[in-house]
């Protein structure tokens, strides 16, 4: 992987990287088609020291990853725009971490129902008062196309994350932008 060459903003803080992955909600899922790169936003959770996402088991990302598992999933938070005198000066403060790897289809259900009770925690706590079990995710077929749901895991062979963090009286004031 080429080296971050703007090396002011390399974060190599493991704790704040990993405290990091696990606040944040959203992140790019960035695959390689045939023709053209294809990244979608996805929920997400880290677990295990690996990123786990779902998706309905059919569909474009369905279909780029049964072809082809390298991927980049990339989080990101944006903390406001640093001000300065100098236009030139001006920047942004934020935060980010890519992760490289394969994705891999979980095809364990017992892994997979963790995975999925994980997301559930992380997006709905508390909503459901019965745990998914392996049963379930087996069985589950959807709706909407009859396709078991699909459950994938990014343990990561390479990351980098950088950040530009800054005291907040040197950010814009989000409520006028």
């Amino acid at each position: 992987m080429q080296k971050i060459s703007y090396t002011k903003r390399n974060c190599t803080d493991q704790q704040k990287i990993e405290a990091f992955i696990l606040k944040e909600r959203n992140g790019v899922l960035g695959m390689v088609d045939d023709i053209l790169p294809y990244a979608v936003p996805m929920n997400y959770v880290w677990y295990n020291g690996s990123i786990y996402f779902h998706g309905m088991g059919s569909g474009k990302k369905e279909n780029i990853l049964s072809k082809n598992q390298s991927v980049c999933f990339t989080i990101y938070r944006e903390y406001g725009t640093v001000i300065d005198p100098v236009p030139c000066h001006a920047d942004t403060s934020y935060m980010s971490v890519m992760l490289f790897g394969k994705a891999e289809k979980v095809t364990d259900y017992e892994e997979a129902a963790i995975a999925l009770q994980k997301l559930l925690d992380k997006y709905m706590p508390k909503y459901y008062s019965h745990p998914l079990t392996s049963t379930l995710i087996e069985k589950y077929r959807s709706s909407l196309d009859g396709n078991a749901v699909a459950v994938y895991r990014l343990t990561p062979q390479e990351m980098s994350a950088k950040e530009n963090s800054v005291e907040a009286g040197e950010l814009l004031n989000l409520e006028t932008r």
